[in-house]
This record gives structure tokens, C-alpha cells and sequence, in this order.
């Protein structure tokens, strides 16, 4: 991956924060745009028409979009150094597998369990906590997700590592205790710890302002 390379983002969107994130595991130099999803700039609309969202990578002036898909992108353009997918078919396989389990399952469910109410959200903090133990057992005895050093997975899985204490903070819904989810909180540790993801991480206090202010508004 060379020459230039823009980064269309939000701080607060933790899909955002993948692609900063492998950016930043894979020593990529590039430029960042902050946007203003509620008036959205003429380049972001050019270069994502279909959706109208971020995060966007703009890699000399080719435009990729959906989070997931860009960190495969980063991975194949930028093959030496850190590696964000395993090397081996099968794992890379069952990297996309996870990954595409917490986006399309984890994710609707942590939301409206944190954010519905009443019957609808009782609901779905039984799906989501049957979920997120599937994720509880992957871990096995890991480290990380990828093993002994983040990968795929774990950048995907942010939302879990950090965002989803901000969001129990902000609205007294309890999903990932200690007690049903030791694997799953000791990773959490783990990975916020971590320098790359620490010093990619918008600040906690800045998130949960923003999720109170969120929160009247729905």
C-alpha cells in the first residue's frame, strides 16, 4: 500500500476505529477527514453513494468501503508486516466467520439491548447473552482472539472490548459480567491495554457524553 491513502471516519464509530486501528498495526501513513454524519460532506457521499456512511479508505483515489472489507484490503495491499488475517486458509476462513458473527449478530442485539425497553429488551439481553458466550467459547484459553497477538477478530470485536462498558455505563444494563464472562473480560483487559489499540481509542469520558447526549435524543 502506497502513495496516498485518506481515511473518511467519525472519532465515536467504532466501525471507524478498526480501520485506524489495522492503519495503525500495519504502519500505514494517511490522512484523516472527520465527518459530520448529520450534514455530510460531498466527498463522502462521492465516495460511498450506496450506504452514505463511514468509515471510508480512499487508496489513490479508489474508494472501499464497509469496515471488514477494508481491513482484508490493508491486509492484502500491505502483506509485510503485521499481519491483521492469519496466513493459513482455514483460519482465515474462521477469522471471517467471527468477524461476520459480531457484526451481524452481536451487534443488533448488544443495540437493542441496551437501548429498547421493556419486553423487546429483555428479549434481547437473553440473545445477546447467548452471543456473547459464543464468543466466550472461542477464546478458549487465548490470549487474543488471534492467538498471542491481535488480529481480525479482535479489531472487529472493539465494540465488546470497549464500547459496551461505555454503553452499560451510560444505560444500567449489565451484559458482560465477570462472573458469566471471565475469557471474554480478561480479553477486554487485555486488549484496551494493548498500545496500538489504547492510543487508537477515543477517550472514555468523551464516548459516554456522547451516548448520554444520544440517549435523550432517541
Amino acid at each position: 500500500m502506497g502513495e496516498e491513502v485518506v481515511v473518511f471516519d467519525v472519532w465515536v464509530n467504532p466501525y471507524s476505529r478498526r480501520v485506524e486501528t489495522a492503519m495503525r498495526l500495519k504502519g500505514v501513513p494517511y490522512r484523516y477527514i472527520e465527518e459530520d454524519l448529520g450534514n455530510k460532506s460531498p466527498l463522502l457521499l462521492k465516495y460511498n453513494p450506496i450506504h452514505e456512511k463511514v468509515p471510508v479508505l480512499v487508496h489513490n483515489g479508489n474508494p472501499i468501503a464497509e469496515s471488514l472489507v477494508i481491513l482484508e484490503y490493508i491486509d492484502e495491499t500491505r502483506p509485510q508486516g503485521f499481519p491483521i488475517l492469519p496466513r493459513d486458509p482455514y483460519e482465515r476462513a474462521t477469522a471471517r466467520f467471527w468477524s461476520k458473527f459480531i457484526d451481524d449478530k452481536c451487534m443488533p442485539a448488544i443495540t437493542q439491548a441496551c437501548w429498547d425497553e421493556g419486553e423487546a429488551s429483555d428479549k434481547a439481553v437473553e440473545e445477546a447473552t447467548e452471543l456473547l458466550m459464543f464468543l466466550e467459547n472461542e477464546l478458549k484459553e487465548k490470549r487474543f482472539f488471534g492467538g498471542e497477538r491481535i488480529g481480525m477478530v479482535d479489531i472487529a470485536a472493539n465494540i465488546v472490548g470497549f464500547w459496551l462498558g461505555t454503553i452499560e455505563e451510560v444505560t444500567g444494563v449489565e451484559l458482560m459480567t465477570r462472573d458469566k464472562f471471565p475469557k471474554l473480560s480478561n480479553w477486554s483487559i487485555e486488549f484496551v491495554r494493548s498500545n496500538v489499540i489504547k492510543e487508537n481509542l477515543p477517550p472514555r469520558e468523551g464516548v459516554i457524553s456522547y451516548l448520554r447526549k444520544k440517549r435523550l435524543t432517541r
